[in-house]
């Protein structure tokens, strides 16, 4: 048996999965949790690493490994290879004024985000690399003058898992390389002078390697796959295919499309990235969404089965009762200063059980909001699947059909980020045309008459949300 592994460092911890490379049957796993917060030291990740390939028994026996990673996140180092400062996170939404600085520089408004689209397929908001690095640039020009080379958090732990072999070693993916702000998905190529208009200089920055291109080896001799961001590795472990669109309810709410072509969206509200397979990956994310239950849930008291129960014991449309779910701000809609809101309290909807139901349709909502931006932009779809945390709720399943409009898909629960990665390093072991075909069971199937009325009562809420004042 020939065994790869694949890797899932996420906001929250590192997973790790070791499975036969031809069937793709799991041997064996590990994982160790990540520091919380929107900034986070890159040692608490290998460190992290380390812990969860520990646990699921080494790597020494493997024969190729990869690294999904969380994107965007801003890593700086040093010309001795030395992290400048902790890594700045997708979720940090400090550079919200950078990215508007950076649009206006390109002329401002519609024809200013109409040329970031343009030369890299998406418009700047807080969460993308390109607007750290202009936040690091005014605000520690210390430490940006420091900076020698800027990569991806799954960039720094490949090169990790390789040695460390200096800075002109760094290897990415186009999945992650396009959520940058400073490479295009359409063409292929950095644009380094938009780097510059970030960081304010030059930089090292990770080779784009081909889907299947290994970009070096561990000390153990283990192939090292290149890695890809966490929603394109999520679409390989599904073994996504045009036509389908992934719903993601993790710490963000994300909604992909597999497309053959590039999309380009001035709006903003659709990021035009690519995924791992050498195919395009239109995306629209959110900041709000497992976390939307995990609150609801703590203000009720209850647990993740109560509030399933109780959102389902009420009425589609809970009455009236409308959360918009903006408690970390928002990226899409672009509204970083925005706060949660609740609309159309009454006494008869001031229940746990009316509450709890429009949690998990507002949470729904943001989603189906971005599954209409996908069409918008072209995206074709045939299949919709719902993963993530947040799709082990029972009233999540059974709600989302309603609210979506139209029936889902939801695999079994797994480690689909991972999983991804372990494909993608099978696939590094074949130089095959495509990955290798892992068979998955128990896919379940829900259904649910739609329940448009409930997007239209979201959509009053949402339009009158507006950004609240920082104290």
């Amino acid at each position: 048996m020939t065994l790869v592994a694949g890797v899932d460092s996420s906001t929250q911890s590192c997973k790790v999965v070791v499975r036969d490379a031809e069937t793709g049957t799991l041997v064996r796993e590990g994982r160790a949790a990540h520091p919380d917060g929107t900034e986070v030291h890159p040692d608490a990740w290998e460190s992290a690493l380390d812990a969860a390939v520990a646990e699921a028994g080494g790597l020494d026996d493997v024969a190729a490994v990869a690294v999904g990673g969380q994107q965007h996140g801003m890593v700086c180092l040093d010309e001795s290879g030395k992290v400048v400062r902790p890594a700045l996170l997708w979720n940090d939404t400090r550079s919200a004024g950078a990215a508007g600085d950076l649009i206006e520089e390109l002329g401002g408004g519609e024809a200013g985000r109409q040329a970031w689209v343009d030369a890299v397929g998406l418009v700047p908001v807080a969460s993308f690399t390109v607007t750290k690095l202009r936040w690091l640039a005014d605000n520690e020009p210390d430490n940006a003058g420091r900076t020698a080379a800027v990569c991806l958090p799954h960039d720094y732990l490949s090169w990790k898992l390789a040695g460390s072999p200096g800075l002109d070693a760094l290897f990415t993916d186009r999945g992650d390389a396009s959520g940058t702000g400073y490479w295009s998905a359409a063409t292929g190529e950095y644009r380094t002078d938009l780097l510059v208009r970030g960081l304010g200089h030059e930089a090292v920055v990770p080779r784009v390697l081909a889907p299947a291109e290994s970009g070096g080896t561990t000390p153990g001799g283990a192939l090292i796959g290149p890695g890809t961001g966490d929603n394109a590795a999520a679409a390989l472990g599904l073994a996504a295919r045009p036509g389908d669109v992934v719903l993601s309810i993790g710490t963000s709410g994300v909604a992909s499309a597999v497309a053959e072509v590039p999309a380009a969206d001035a709006s903003g509200a659709v990021a035009g990235f690519a995924d791992a397979t050498g195919r395009f990956l239109p995306l629209v994310a959110t900041l709000n969404a497992a976390r939307v239950l995990d609150a609801m849930a703590r203000i009720l008291g209850v647990d993740h089965a109560e509030l399933s129960r109780l959102a389902l014991s009420a009425p589609a449309g809970a009455g009236g009762l409308a959360l918009v779910p903006y408690f970390e701000g928002e990226r899409t809609p672009d509204k970083p200063d925005s706060t949660g809101a609740l609309h159309g309290m009454r006494l008869s909807t001031s229940t746990p059980a009316h509450l709890a139901r429009a949690a998990v349709e507002g949470l729904l909502c943001g989603l189906a909001d971005g599954l209409d931006a996908l069409v918008a932009q072209g995206a074709r779809v045939e299949r919709v699947f719902l993963v993530g945390g947040g799709a082990r709720s029972e009233a999540v399943r059974r709600l989302a059909p309603a609210v979506l409009g139209r029936p889902v898909l939801v695999p079994p629960p797994g480690e689909y980020v991972a999983d991804g990665a372990a494909r993608q390093a099978a696939w590094v072991l074949t130089g095959a045309a495509e990955a290798p075909t892992w068979e998955r069971e128990g896919t379940e199937a829900y259904d649910a008459e739609p329940t448009p009325f409930v997007r239209e009562r979201y959509a009053e809420a949402r339009d009158l949300t507006v950004a609240q004042p920082q104290v």
